[in-house]
């Protein structure tokens, strides 16, 4: 586990040990979300209404004024995630768990309905993030802010604390297996076995977006159902699909804008990288090297884990699922008030 040091205190988790019966990176990947325990529904599900007129979902883990003491987290899930994923709810169960109030945003379509325009969300959104916590912000303005992004959400996360720069609202973020270097990233997910996972991600991208253009014919967009379904990787999707309907000219520059590697030089608050070098997902570009870090970030970097699996302990009927254990307690050393 390579620890990046810091100039100011701050305790990072302990190393990540893989259980002996998940060593491959496929089995950490895959069993992670199969051998998840059962998780209770959220407390609550809100929509949120955006200025352009479109919304999102908001899951929260308990009343959001059941504590009004209590820390606020924001959670992002990742590509085409939702409240069912299982990193997602195993998040939010254990934050409440540690005393937090933690709250799932969703990208906007990825609650099981079509948002209501053309548009969708991708690995560099940051306005609907940022326009969500300025509404906690107003609605809780003594409550302090935290954030935890997954992979796609990792991203988002880690540009939004970027662009926000030293007036970022969050006191603390996290951000697991996020491509912070995109283009890679779709090549590495275009190889091998990693196609297995292209193939999944690829098809829900599909149904996404056909879903859409079934529910709202008149929309614009770029590709007719047939076309859709004719796409043959990440890359293509987003060259076709994902560029032109946010604003992009093409997938590569889509991907040099919104890499979140570019933007780590300007985060001014405390941030933990979680990655592990056999995440068969993304390309090791991803990992920033130290002259790319402020003192703020922080690389949690383990030779095992796959892609937001990290799965440890002796027994194969009882996992341990480390991401849950170890990041409620990174993020109450930046709470002092949290009481479990």
């Amino acid at each position: 586990m390579n620890l990046q040091a810091q100039p100011f205190s701050m305790q990072l988790p302990p190393a990540f040990k893989a259980a002996w019966w998940l060593r491959n990176c496929h089995l950490q990947t895959i069993a992670a979300k199969y051998l998840a325990p059962p998780r209770k529904a959220p407390a609550c599900n809100e929509m949120l209404a955006l200025p352009d007129g479109d919304h999102l979902q908001l899951s929260w883990s308990e009343p959001s004024t059941l504590r009004p003491e209590a820390p606020l987290v924001v959670v992002l899930h990742g590509l085409e995630g939702n409240i069912h994923s299982h990193y997602a709810a195993g998040m939010l169960a254990a934050l409440q768990q540690q005393g937090f109030t933690a709250v799932l945003m969703h990208f906007r379509g990825c609650n099981g309905q079509p948002n209501r325009l053309p548009r969708a969300y991708h690995s560099g959104d940051t306005a609907d993030l940022a326009y969500f916590v300025a509404q906690l912000q107003h609605q809780f303005p003594s409550r302090p802010l935290a954030a935890v992004g997954f992979s796609l959400g990792g991203n988002v996360l880690v540009k939004y604390a970027g662009e926000t720069g030293a007036s970022c609202p969050l006191s603390a973020l996290v951000a697991v297996s996020a491509p912070l270097a995109l283009a890679p990233s779709a090549d590495r997910i275009n190889q091998g076995s990693s196609k297995i996972y292209q193939s999944y991600l690829l098809g829900r991208l599909k149904q996404s977006m056909l879903a859409k253009l079934k529910r709202h014919s008149h929309f614009p967009l770029p590709l007719t159902a047939q076309q859709i379904l004719a796409v043959r990787s990440i890359r293509e999707f987003d060259d076709l699909l994902t560029a032109p309907l946010h604003g992009f000219s093409n997938a590569d520059e889509y991907y040099k804008l919104c890499s979140g590697k570019g933007f780590l030089k300007q985060i001014h608050k405390p941030t933990l990288l979680v990655h592990a070098e056999d995440d068969p997902f993304l390309s090791p570009a991803v990992l920033p090297k130290a002259t790319e870090m402020p003192p703020w970030v922080s690389l949690l970097l383990s030779k095992r884990g796959g892609h937001v699996g990290f799965v440890s302990g002796s027994n194969p009927f009882k996992p341990r699922y480390y991401l849950e254990q170890h990041i409620p307690g990174y993020l109450q050393q930046f709470f002092p008030q949290v009481a479990t």
